[in-house]
């Protein structure tokens, strides 16, 4: 079975994961793919695949013979969806043979353009797989389990040498929370890819350092008619907060190594309004900087409000891999490599966002991101080839072609 092929079977099950749940993992339909996946493996001949009580997924392959003292390989994927846009029926539209123009998204009135995504002639002749407009695809992440998947299979069915080979598959990577429960040492790989997101031949060692900030603001509301020198209005109070901080530092008008301040959401009235960010940087000190932004901005609104008219908690979320990543840096060499044989042109590209492997990084677990071929994840444009997932598994195989050795 060829990787896209199960991506169809995967998005047919809903796994959005949400973050207003207080369960792990977060929704109850993680569990059907999970429990899916572990039956798949079984049926591939992997006995050891289970799922444990957290809805993560560990499955071994045995080192070949005389291929025990081998480097032990990792291959990560998570499970669940965003919960940014419609998670479901995804309506899967399978286009063979693309001939790289615009794409009519079902009847949902939304076209694939190529004047908003300029890489699309770049697949044509190839099977194009996009939403029906009213979803998003899941390729972020459905198609690293597919391509892990595939691998598998194809190992199990050849006889080329390899070392333990270790595969994992997580829930809730997309609220920030794939990580929290995941076992190291069951897991039992020295080193691990994770296979998430970007086109195939994008390899990912550095992302931000991230934290969420939510600012609470204490407003006084009284009669309008008889406000004057007394009403503090909250939602007022929290425009000007929005801005006392650069308004050219958002994710709009930044690209690559540069961080933002990004205003997720805001809602309140006269008497209480409540502002969520989430502060992003590549650079250690640039994000301790940004971080002593906001609260020089709560000490201003207090100074001119009164103390106590604004909180201001910050959560952090996850440190850049780099740090981790450096001293074992043949990771990325290797991954570099297997690109080339793959007949893919390798690209090092900094992940403007977060990853399971940041984490696991500092968990004592080196994983270095691998693109799955995908492209606008997260709504109703995102797409993914065929072709580009199979390149992914090859690139798969050469990269335990090159620990075995």
């Amino acid at each position: 079975m060829r990787a896209y092929e199960r991506l169809l079977n995967y998005v047919a099950i809903p796994t959005q994961s949400s973050e207003t749940s207080d369960t792990t993992p977060s929704t109850k339909e993680q569990w059907d793919l999970a429990n899916y996946l572990v039956d798949e493996l079984h049926n591939l001949g992997i006995a050891n695949a289970s799922v444990d009580e957290n809805c993560y997924v560990y499955a071994t392959i045995p080192a070949t013979q005389g291929m025990e003292k081998a480097t032990a390989i990792g291959f990560i994927a998570h499970m669940d969806t965003a919960p940014d846009f419609a998670g479901a029926p995804v309506c899967p539209q399978v286009i063979v043979d693309y001939d790289g123009t615009d794409v009519m998204l079902g009847e949902s009135g939304r076209v694939l353009r190529v004047s908003d995504f300029p890489h699309l002639p770049k697949l044509a002749g190839r099977t194009l797989i996009t939403t029906d407009g009213k979803t998003l695809l899941g390729a972020d992440d459905k198609a690293g389990v597919a391509e892990i998947m595939t691998f598998a299979e194809q190992v199990l069915k050849n006889e080329q040498p390899h070392g333990k080979i270790c595969i994992a598959f997580t829930p809730d990577e997309e609220i920030g929370q794939g990580a929290d429960a995941f076992d190291v040492a069951r897991f039992g790989a020295q080193f691990a890819f994770t296979v998430d997101g970007g086109a195939e031949g994008e390899i990912e060692y550095e992302n931000f350092n991230a934290a969420g900030a939510k600012f609470i603001i204490h407003g006084v509301n009284v009669h309008p008619g008889s406000a004057k020198d007394m009403m503090k209005n909250a939602a007022l109070i929290g425009c000007e907060l929005q801005n006392l901080l650069p308004p050219d530092e958002i994710p709009s008008k930044t690209e690559g190594y540069e961080g933002f301040y990004h205003l997720t959401d805001m809602q309140g009235n006269v008497e209480k309004c409540i502002l969520s960010y989430i502060i992003r940087d590549h650079d250690a000190v640039q994000y301790e900087k940004r971080l002593a932004v906001l609260h020089d901005v709560a000490a201003k609104i207090n100074e001119a409000y009164g103390e106590g008219t604004v909180e201001l908690t910050i959560r952090e979320q996850y440190r850049n891999m780099a740090d981790m990543i450096k001293p074992c840096y043949h990771l990325v060499e290797n991954a570099m490599a297997a690109a080339q044989e793959a007949g893919i042109d390798p690209k090092l590209v900094p992940i403007r966002g977060g990853t399971d492997g940041a984490r696991l990084s500092f968990m004592g677990l080196p994983c270095p991101n691998l693109g799955t071929g995908g492209y606008a994840f997260h709504g109703p444009f995102e797409h993914i080839t065929a072709e580009g997932m199979d390149a992914v598994v090859v690139m798969l195989h050469a990269i335990v072609a090159r620990y075995a050795k």
